[in-house]
């Protein structure tokens, strides 16, 4: 049996649930094809062993690929992300109170990662299901940043294609607010697809997933 790795974030900044972890664990156990299974698991929003777990968790599995996912506040759509930089700078603090700033993720490591995933093909996989989706160009420098640089580190070389999708609130975390958010449902569906494009696209889609600024 060969596993996808799929992780989410436990709940940070005085939220209750994260969404990222609400939507990753209704695939725990999803079948993507003969022999091949979803594994989700739920990483610490902590800088000092966020990127301890997920490192125990690749070597205790052994995926043929992972992918985590976070939260990306006042995000509207499914973004995929496209680079990793070598940089902590927490707005906030984490779960465990620390909070750096300028600091590298990996001393001496490369400026950034970019992601091994079929990210355009994944985002077309997303979007024909009528679900908002797009290619990010930033995965922002707090913990989500962090475990996207470790894990493209930790796998560099390894042939083990891995990435990073961020997911916006869910409606009820933003309840009379003007916060963009996106269904429970809307979302697991669009992070199913986005997973199952990444596992059957071995040559990414050439197609306009850039910015402007």
């Amino acid at each position: 049996m060969q596993t996808v790795l799929l992780t989410g974030f436990e709940p940070f900044d005085q939220d209750s649930v994260n969404p990222s972890w609400e939507a990753v664990r209704q695939l725990e156990g999803v079948s993507l094809a003969p022999g091949v299974q979803i594994v989700a698991r739920q990483l610490p929003c902590a800088f000092a062993n966020a990127g301890e777990c997920l490192t125990q968790l690749i070597d205790e599995l052994r995926p043929a690929m992972v992918i985590a996912t976070g939260l990306g506040p006042g995000r509207s759509d499914i973004s995929i992300e496209r680079v990793a930089i070598n940089i902590n700078d927490a707005r906030i603090p984490d779960n465990l109170g620390e909070q750096p700033i300028d600091t590298a993720v990996v001393t001496g490591g490369p400026a950034a990662y970019f992601t091994t995933l079929p990210i355009k093909a994944m985002v077309q996989s997303v979007r024909e299901m009528g679900i908002a989706a797009s290619v990010s160009q930033t995965a922002g420098t707090f913990v989500c940043n962090q475990v996207f640089y470790l894990l493209q580190h930790a796998l560099a070389g390894s042939g083990v294609r891995s990435g990073f999708i961020h997911v916006p609130f869910l409606p009820e975390q933003v309840a009379g607010s003007q916060r963009p958010s996106m269904a429970l449902g809307t979302m697991v569906a669009g992070l199913q697809a986005a997973v199952l494009a990444a596992w059957q696209t071995p040559v990414d889609a050439k197609e306009v997933g850039g910015q402007v600024s």
